[in-house]
């Protein structure tokens, strides 16, 4: 089992050199996309990368219970793609409903803490190839409001977890890439 994980900003080719990565496997791939379509923005986003995605690989939309879909995807004989894992993290941070404050602490959603910790159990276990795309959020300047600054933060520690559980962690910057861990 390899365990690979993409990093990079936004449009830095990060999903793409993800995709060339599942596509060279050989095997099944199963694309589980995180995105949902909120607005207008959002849905043509997601159209432009199912347009992107060879039509033979099966995609399964999973906005929340990510650790639920590697469980039932993962195998010796698919190549698993997640994309992408800061998606994922702002559904979940905004899964309740509720609203943020501008300032003081944000109380993270029961959910959060529970899908992070069953994802990070799941992404352990040795059940087949998976490749994670996340966005690296925490380069710029400290975010303003307490909610971007706590998700900044949340971002910045769910990569640093997921890439000490992969074998191999690539940045991805103008479309190059970087290999930071492994070959």
């Amino acid at each position: 089992m390899i365990r690979t994980l993409f990093l990079g900003g936004a449009r830095s080719g990060k999903s793409a050199h993800a995709e060339r990565l599942a596509a060279a496997s050989g095997k099944e791939v199963v694309y589980i996309a995180t995105g949902a379509a909120g607005d207008a923005e959002m849905a043509a986003r997601i159209a432009h990368h199912r347009s992107q995605r060879p039509s033979h690989w099966r995609t399964v939309e999973e906005p929340m219970a990510l650790a639920a879909a590697l469980a039932e995807w993962r195998s010796p004989q698919r190549a698993v793609l997640v994309d992408c894992l800061t998606l994922w993290l702002c559904n979940l941070l905004f899964s309740d409903g509720k609203e943020y404050p501008d300032i003081g602490a944000i109380e993270l959603p029961d959910r959060f803490q529970q899908e992070r910790a069953a994802f990070l159990a799941e992404l352990a276990v040795d059940r087949g190839d998976v490749t994670l795309v996340s966005n690296e959020v925490g380069m710029g300047i400290v975010p303003w409001g307490a909610v971007s600054r706590c998700y900044a933060d949340e971002a910045g520690r769910l990569n640093q977890a997921v890439a000490a559980a992969c074998e191999r962690v690539v940045f991805i910057a103008a479309g190059l890439p970087l290999v930071l861990k492994g070959a």
